[in-house]
């Protein structure tokens, strides 16, 4: 059977919010491997740093509901990341079946060096757009439940 030289039709997926969604998560997940795997640091891994970063103390489940992570992703993250010294869980002092998130030292060290990166990634990743669309585009996702 000959390869045609025809595009490929997307069909009903050209007008497919959600397709595109995908396609555009595709490759910024894509240009933040590259410019922060070196680090071990996935997009996931940067937003509970950053969370705990900006709220010391905060549960395993309020963290979870910040970076919409549910608890079967949400725990053996938190392994991981206590095992390389990262994020620190403490016993509440007024609630037992509660656990406070803390970043270590090496934590936050971390995420300032992928802080960095991250800034290079989302001025290359936003190259497409003015100042003014990537903040109507910002607007227009958190309409998603953001």
């Amino acid at each position: 059977m000959p390869t045609s030289r025809k595009a490929t039709s997307l069909g009903s997926l050209t007008g497919n919010v959600g397709f595109h969604l995908r396609l555009a998560q595709l490759a910024v997940f894509k240009d933040f491997d590259g410019e922060l795997s070196e680090l071990g640091v996935s997009p996931a891994v940067y937003s509970v740093l950053e969370v705990l970063q900006q709220n010391p103390g905060l549960t395993q489940s309020k963290l979870a509901s910040a970076v919409r992570l549910d608890r079967s992703s949400m725990v053996p993250m938190l392994d991981k990341l206590g095992q390389r010294g990262l994020v620190e869980r403490l016993a509440s002092t007024t609630d037992r079946r509660h656990k406070h998130l803390y970043l270590t030292a090496a934590g936050a060290k971390l995420l300032h060096q992928a802080d960095k990166l991250v800034s290079k990634h989302e001025k290359r990743v936003c190259t497409p757009f003015t100042a003014k669309e990537k903040q109507a585009l910002m607007e227009l996702l958190a309409r998603f439940g953001g």
